[in-house]
């Protein structure tokens, strides 16, 4: 429970900072859609959020690679297969996420990708991928670590097929 009450406060914390710094610059909104916990055992990790700490699932099923749970924000906390985040930020020959050592990552969303990824490389930051449609996820992502090396993705939906 430790756990679970340091990723709300995480999130919540993380949400005030976006809201109170990041939104002040126009053409520069974020907003915080979600911590996401990248497992290497997926449906083990699934029972555990959704029946041993009892957090309601609001997006997936344990036999999927991607689930979400209310903690107060709904959807706040996700889970995702470590490989295939590891695929997607060019690490695919990493075994398990042991290797790339990236155990969580912060998800933002923003209304467009391609122009967060200008503005944010003019302010010098190091992508580790370039802006990419993920059609099987229904979004375009780009991923960029922070100062610590912790992994973060911006993305905005794609459009939905007519």
């Amino acid at each position: 429970m430790k756990l679970l009450t340091a990723i709300v406060l995480i999130t919540f914390s993380f949400s005030n900072l976006l809201g109170q710094e990041i939104n002040k610059q126009k053409g520069t909104d974020m907003k915080l859609s979600n911590i996401r916990l990248l497992v290497n055992d997926f449906e083990k990790s699934f029972t555990f959020y959704n029946e041993t700490l009892g957090l309601k699932c609001t997006w997936g099923d344990k036999d999927e690679v991607f689930a979400s749970f209310d903690i107060g924000l709904p959807s706040g906390l996700a889970i995702f297969k470590a490989e295939l985040m590891a695929e997607a930020t060019g690490n695919s020959e990493a075994e398990n996420n042991a290797v790339s050592n990236d155990k969580f990552a912060i998800i933002i969303e923003v209304e467009n990708v391609d122009e967060m990824f200008d503005n944010l490389k003019n302010k010098s930051i190091k992508f580790i991928t370039e802006p990419k449609d993920m059609k099987a996820w229904g979004i375009r992502v780009a991923h960029f670590r922070d100062p610590d090396g912790n992994l973060i993705e911006i993305f905005s939906n794609l459009p939905k097929p007519e």
